[in-house]
């Protein structure tokens, strides 16, 4: 009977909770699903980058001043969105009250005004102010007391300003010059600041009770201890108006072209797919929006060919198509690189159209964007695996003319065959692209393929100085992908010496215009003197081995075909009955076009001691001849 009682009441118990919290719980529901409707609806954003975040002007990074009219393009390039990174302590007073100059303030409402004009969404934050925060846990009521001001005095400014404009509390958090750390400190340092930011806000009046509030992970990242820190965070607030944000710049050694990583290759994209299932699975899929508040490839910030155009097109591709499967809106990282706020052009066509059109439908590309054809070889049919991400193949265009399925090309399933017989038309046997194809699909962009003829590279003999030195390289139509470098006696040389394969544009370049490999002085910084041996790489696939030595600063480098040549020749001088002709061209020849193998260096050990008992042995053999006489 007692039990029957109890679970009687049990039973009451529970319906009453739930009854009390159905309203509730749909409310909180309803209000969630609204501030996902409108995280999804700002999509795609762009950044105006290197711009207010500068550490002087608005124009110290290279950039022109901000005009209604460039914002007014940007709206009608198809964005909906624009953040304007802001640095603000340079602009502020000093102690206690911190003052914000007024005329910055304009210059800042100007831009906020003329971006809602062109119905834009806009988010504002304190950017490159991470720079002096990122010493909270010594002057800490310092940092704090500056923070607070400067969002007070935002707040107080804009807090009558429509749901339309966002404020974020700050842009790559982090306490140190160590980006990776997850120390609890920093946790608990960032959830103070947000706490702070979140108080500030909601109790400046206006429509800040309500405005949507942007918080990030520390540093932007999207590993799984910093998204849980701030859903931590966001939970404890209880405020269905906050939106969660990470940055994305891509599988680092993809990135930046580092490691030998020089494709959006499965490791690449099993990078991208798992921060973005990481940051749905704990925000998007509990009711909190996520916004991507800046994603590109690092490598930009050196040269927008620090990746292979090809492989940025694919990177871009898929981005775009998995943050829309995980409901994430994309705001472009653009310091000036991408569109040019000069001529209101893109500077990457192809790049803003699988953007653009991605935002549609996935477009398809392939393995490769080129066919190389070695002079003097044979011309046969080259095979190009296709990603059809959902489309079929419709045509292969050669100077707007279709050209015939059958005779120049085949399908093989999602293989592209172009055949021999096409390719030996369109070569001109001068090194470089001689003919562009284009493969078109049922939707999306197109997908060229240069036919490019090329002959081995070579590399020549040079000498010089650190910063001065450079490889005399004849590069016959072909491209260099990527380098390796490593010391003839064992071990990586240069920077990042976890691998052989060095950063692209940081630690070397190809001029393709003088002829010449470069280096850069952080390259040379840690190169040990020795002998080192590289290999470059080219996308043809060949790899060109060469030998540099440094010592005290100063660069010698000779190619395999130098060292052959000079061990010609010193052969060549060396008198025949001297019977050191052999020992003497091996010893010119550098240590070898890779490090010397294990086999080798035992085989040298172990010849010195057989040497030394041969030269014993002759000597016992003419001491006991002696004797006998």
């Amino acid at each position: 009977m007692l039990l029957k009682r109890l679970f009687v009441i049990t039973c009451m118990l529970l319906l009453a909770v739930m009854v009390t919290d159905l309203p509730v719980h749909a409310e909180t529901i309803e209000k969630r699903s609204a501030m996902q409707a409108y995280v999804e609806a700002i999509g795609p954003g762009w950044n105006l980058g290197n711009t207010f975040e500068a550490a002087g002007e608005e124009t110290s990074w290279g950039n022109p001043s901000t005009t209604r009219a460039f914002i007014n393009q940007i709206a009608a390039e198809g964005y909906r969105s624009i953040r304007i990174p802001i640095t603000w302590k340079h602009r502020m007073g000093d102690a206690p009250d911190y003052v914000i100059q007024n005329e910055f303030m304009t210059r800042i409402q100007d831009i906020v005004d003329w971006s809602l004009d062109a119905d834009l969404h806009v988010i504002i934050n304190l950017h490159h102010d991470t720079n002096w925060i990122l010493n909270m846990e010594t002057e800490h009521d310092e940092v704090v007391a500056r923070f607070n001001a400067a969002w007070t005095q935002i707040a107080e400014h804009f807090k009558d300003y429509p749901d339309t404009l966002m404020f974020e509390s700050l842009n790559e958090p982090r306490f140190s010059e160590d980006w990776s750390k997850d120390a609890p400190e920093y946790f608990e340092m960032l959830d103070e600041l947000n706490v702070s930011f979140h108080t500030i806000v909601r109790h400046s009046g206006g429509h800040n009770n309500k405005r949507p509030l942007v918080l990030s992970t520390l540093t932007a990242s999207p590993t799984e201890a910093r998204l849980d820190e701030l859903a931590s965070t966001i939970t404890k607030l209880k405020d269905d108006n906050l939106i969660a944000t990470f940055h994305y710049y891509g599988y680092y050694p993809f990135s930046v072209n580092l490691g030998g990583s020089t494709t959006f290759d499965d490791k690449a994209r099993e990078d991208l797919i798992q921060a973005f299932d990481r940051a749905y699975d704990t925000f998007t899929a509990q009711g909190i929006p996520v916004i991507v508040g800046e994603f590109g490839l690092l490598g930009f910030d050196k040269s927008l060919d620090t990746v292979h155009h090809g492989e940025i097109l694919k990177f871009f591709e898929y981005l775009t198509y998995y943050a829309q499967e995980k409901k994430m809106p994309l705001m472009l990282w653009d310091n000036g690189q991408h569109f040019d706020r000069r001529t209101l052009k893109w500077v990457d066509e192809d790049l803003h159209q699988v953007m653009k059109q991605g935002l549609k439908r996935r477009s398809s590309n392939a393995e490769t964007d080129s066919i190389y054809i070695k002079k003097d070889s044979e011309i046969k049919d080259v095979t190009i695996p296709l990603n059809l991400n959902g489309n079929t193949f419709t045509a292969l265009i050669y100077e707007e003319q279709a050209l015939v399925k059958g005779t120049d090309y085949e399908l093989d399933g999602d293989n592209l065959i172009v055949k021999s017989a096409l390719l030996q038309r369109l070569v001109t046997k001068q090194n470089g692209i001689n003919a562009t194809v284009t493969s078109t699909f049922s939707a999306g962009v197109d997908w060229t393929i240069n036919v490019i003829y090329y002959d081995t590279p070579s590399l020549t003999r040079s000498q010089g100085p650190e910063g001065i030195f450079t490889i005399p390289a004849q590069f016959n139509g072909d491209s260099l992908a990527t380098m390796e470098a490593v010391y003839t006696q064992g071990g990586n040389a240069g920077p990042n010496d976890w691998t052989p394969f060095k950063e692209y544009n940081r630690t070397f370049y190809p001029d393709y215009t003088t002829g010449e490999i470069k280096f850069t002085d952080e390259f040379w910084r840690d190169v040990k003197d020795g002998e080192v041996q590289l290999k470059l790489h080219f996308w043809s696939g060949e790899v060109i081995p060469y030998t540099i030595t440094k010592e005290s600063g100063k660069i010698v480098g000779v190619s395999a075909d130098d060292a052959k040549e000079k061990a010609a020749e010193q052969a060549a001088d060396t008198p025949a009955d001297s019977g050191n002709s052999a020992a003497a061209a091996v010893s010119a020849q550098p240590s070898g076009d890779v490090p010397q193998s294990e086999e080798d260096n035992n085989n040298s050990s172990f010849l010195l001691p057989v040497s030394a008992l041969l030269v014993l042995a002759g000597a016992l053999i003419y001491w006991r001849k002696a004797r006998r006489k």
